[in-house]
């Protein structure tokens, strides 16, 4: 022990520490959590058609080979930032076209090329999948993920 530090002292700068960094913590944690839903998230946007393509995106596992802002398989494209790739910013109605294209047109068979398994899925469920995608890509990620320019 220091020289002069009591065990009292000692107990009590622990405790007394460990309840300022507890404080710390949890204030951190509501801050976060006060910036992702007022600030991040676009909940006005946020539509049943959004709810039932985040709900098709889960029930195909599309996180199993595509990664969304960051998270999941790399193995396919990134698909935060698909609306944007299609031109949904300039021209949604073309990007809208251009991306039921893409996945009826799957799988397309190049030689050396990964291929997406085909999905039969409903006019209203590649409708509610691409509002999905296009509310994902409104999300403020603040430059996450990183892509590599050159």
């Amino acid at each position: 022990m220091i020289e002069g530090l009591t065990r009292n002292a000692a107990r009590n700068i622990f405790f007394g520490g460990s309840l300022f960094f507890f404080v710390i913590f949890v204030l951190l944690t509501a801050h976060s959590h006060y910036y992702i839903v007022t600030t991040s998230t676009d909940h006005a946007g946020l539509t049943e058609s959004v709810r039932h393509g985040k709900e098709i995106w889960e029930e195909h596992s599309c996180i199993n080979c595509h990664s969304l802002l960051g998270e999941g398989a790399y193995f396919a494209p990134e698909l935060g930032n698909v609306w944007q790739r299609f031109g949904g910013l300039e021209n949604p109605a073309a990007a809208r076209q251009g991306l039921k294209g893409w996945m009826r047109a799957q799988p397309l068979r190049i030689p050396g090329r990964r291929q997406m398994p085909a999905y039969d899925l409903t006019e209203e469920e590649l409708d509610a999948l691409i509002d999905f995608l296009e509310w994902t890509s409104r999300i403020d990620t603040q430059g996450w993920p990183p892509t590599i320019s050159g």
